[in-house]
């Protein structure tokens, strides 16, 4: 019985040279994947310019307060249809409970996790001190509303509310 003997390939600097880059490509390709992916679902920045919020919040603070004086009472309620369609209504009512009339409403339904998805919605005013508008292909999940109110382009009201959608 013989046997015949094979020897091992030899281990080459060729063969190294071949196995570094290989693996150095492997990991440059998926990091390069991963950081193209991270950038492309970014979902934006809260503010563009932190230095010029912190100079408006001086204002904000002096408007929350007047919006508090006013003692406004603002019900808003958002419906998801089954097609993907929203509709907001609003029902805004002064200190003493009359209807808020004439005002101009602006809604907006903002995704936390992706400002791509974020919907504007114009409300019309439909009866006194009631605004309905309507809002396109809103995705199920978690949403903040924004609610603003204005008078002769003036903000006299300003709400932000996290609510869940079915």
């Amino acid at each position: 019985m013989s046997r015949s003997q094979s020897s091992p390939r030899p281990l080459t600097g060729k063969v190294v040279l071949a196995v570094l880059v290989a693996f150095f490509g492997v990991v440059f390709g998926v990091n390069g994947l991963m950081m193209t992916l991270a950038i492309k679902t970014l979902p934006g920045t809260e503010v563009d310019s932190a230095y010029a919020a912190s100079l408006a919040y001086e204002r904000e603070i002096l408007a929350a307060r007047d919006q508090d004086q006013r003692g406004w009472k603002v019900d808003a309620k958002l419906e998801r249809k089954p097609n993907g369609a929203a509709v907001l209504q609003v029902e805004a009512r002064d200190k003493v409970g009359l209807p808020l009339a004439g005002l101009s409403f602006y809604g907006r339904l903002e995704r936390p996790s992706d400002k791509r998805f974020d919907r504007e919605v114009t409300l019309a005013e439909v009866g006194a001190g009631v605004y309905r508008g309507d809002a396109d292909s809103v995705l199920p999940g978690r949403w903040d509303l924004v609610l603003e109110g204005d008078k002769n382009g003036i903000r006299l009201f300003l709400s932000k509310n996290r609510l869940m959608l079915d």
